[in-house]
């Protein structure tokens, strides 16, 4: 009978080691109180939400990731899984930041396109100061990057704050500063922004940027842009805008150090790379050969310009010395460091959210894409069906004055909350050592008394 008891303990000690060892949550994006990441004078709609996954690396690097015209968080999140892939495996932490029922991102008034100015850009940036502080991140490894409206708040965070962002990738965005042409604060739009009807020389864009902080002489955002080249909601002349802007302010030529053609996810890509005089590349702009608004996020060369791609280390970038000087980027190589691989730039990544390559018309963050036809003063009319590929289908939510992003869709990975995603079932290799040695001292607990009571 003794035997018996003895032989059920081991079993029980046992099982209550491995129960203890499984995860007791999984990683989920979670709202963060305006009290809690400090939101003060800026606006009362912009509200914080993160991701933070179950193994964090030593000071974590930060990703604030901005979504896209109507588009709600949820949905946002599920089109950028491949960069929640990486953050699992490599430890970043991911701000998404909402402006809850907006429109768009405020990316054209003077608050929001000056330095500590009250508006959008200070609300992310009081979130990223409350994200390093909370989580021990690394200062000098934050990042943007987004899509549509994510993409211009994208430019707008390296040109407000060069001082906190690293580097920056955006998708169908314009460059920053470009938005205050024209803009409407009843809706968020630019209809001379976004049909490509605003254009600056190389120095007047420039000079426009350094504006936005002025005085600062600090190490200035490396740039990746994304752009279709038939992209009838925001003109593709935006890309080349942006390139004029952001290769003055990154004191680069006017033409690129090199080029190349590369296919991925469905689309042929014409790249163009600029190299700073450290040989590091600082600037990208990819042109998707007849892409519409809403292609996939080419997500592995994301990641990978931003150094994401492994876990630790330092941001593959090393500065330039000398005053002025905007640094650059190694890593573009899809290894992560060195110079010299800008034409090698992390090669092709998986179709983008659950629902696949974006189709005729449709797109990873959401599956909808807007009309090309245009609405008075030049902003888009409505939404339409998205492609047979993309994500979900369906009409994108239409915002004031019957502007949308066609980015926006319904997700189709949501639970009933909207806020929590399962990510797998990492756990620290810590917690499964603590189980085991709780198991090992109910053993040996056991042993102990059996061993008295022979004695006895």
């Amino acid at each position: 009978m003794r035997r018996f008891q003895h032989r059920a303990f081991v079993v029980a000690s046992i099982s209550l080691g491995l129960l203890a060892a499984m995860p007791a949550r999984a990683a989920s994006v979670v709202a963060v109180s305006r009290a809690t990441w400090g939101a003060s004078g800026v606006p009362d709609y912009v509200n914080m939400n993160i991701y933070v996954p179950d193994q964090l690396a030593e000071k974590p690097p930060i990703v604030v990731a901005s979504h896209s015209c109507s588009t709600p968080v949820s949905g946002f999140f599920n089109s950028i899984s491949g960069v929640r892939a990486a953050a699992d495996r490599n430890g970043f932490i991911i701000i998404l930041p909402e402006a809850t029922g907006r429109n768009c991102w405020d990316v054209g008034s003077t608050k929001s396109l000056t330095h500590d100015g009250g508006g959008d850009t200070q609300a992310v940036a009081q979130m990223v100061k409350y994200t390093l502080e909370k989580y021990d991140g690394d200062p000098e490894r934050v990042y943007a990057m987004g899509g549509s409206s994510g993409a211009m708040m994208t430019q707008a965070l390296l040109a407000v704050y060069p001082d906190i962002f690293r580097a920056g990738s955006a998708r169908a965005g314009v460059p920053a500063g470009c938005w205050a042409d024209g803009f409407d604060p009843s809706n968020q739009w630019s209809g001379n922004c976004a049909g490509g009807r605003t254009s600056k020389t190389a120095q007047q864009w420039g000079d426009q940027v350094r504006a936005m902080y002025p005085g600062y002489t600090g190490h200035r955002p490396r740039l990746q842009l994304f752009h279709g080249t038939a992209d009838a909601t925001i003109s593709y002349k935006n890309q080349g805008e942006a390139i004029k802007e952001w290769t003055n302010v990154l004191g680069l030529s006017e033409g690129p150090t090199s080029t190349d053609t590369t296919t991925s996810n469905g689309t042929t890509y014409e790249r163009q790379f600029w190299k700073n005089e450290c040989g590091h590349t600082v600037l990208e702009a990819w042109s998707g050969q007849n892409g519409a608004h809403s292609m996939p996020y080419e997500h592995d060369a994301i990641v990978a310009f931003f150094g994401l791609d492994k876990a630790g280390g330092a941001d593959p970038e090393t500065d330039c010395s000398g005053p002025g000087d905007s640094g650059g980027t190694g890593g573009s190589d899809g290894s992560g460091g060195g110079a010299g691989g800008d034409q090698n730039v992390g090669g092709a990544g998986p179709a983008a959210g659950s629902g696949g390559a974006a189709g005729d018309g449709g797109g990873a963050d959401g599956g909808a894409s807007a009309s090309a036809s245009a609405g008075s003063g030049g902003q888009p009319a409505g939404g339409g069906a998205g492609g047979a590929g993309g994500a979900t289908g369906g009409s994108a939510p239409s915002g004031a004055g019957g502007n949308t992003d066609p980015g926006a869709g319904s997700d189709p990975v949501s639970d009933s909350g909207g806020c929590a995603y399962a990510a797998g079932n990492a756990m620290p290799k810590s917690a499964h050592a603590a189980a085991v040695a709780m198991g090992l001292a109910l053993l040996t607990f056991r042993r102990r008394n059996r061993s008295a009571r022979t004695r006895r």
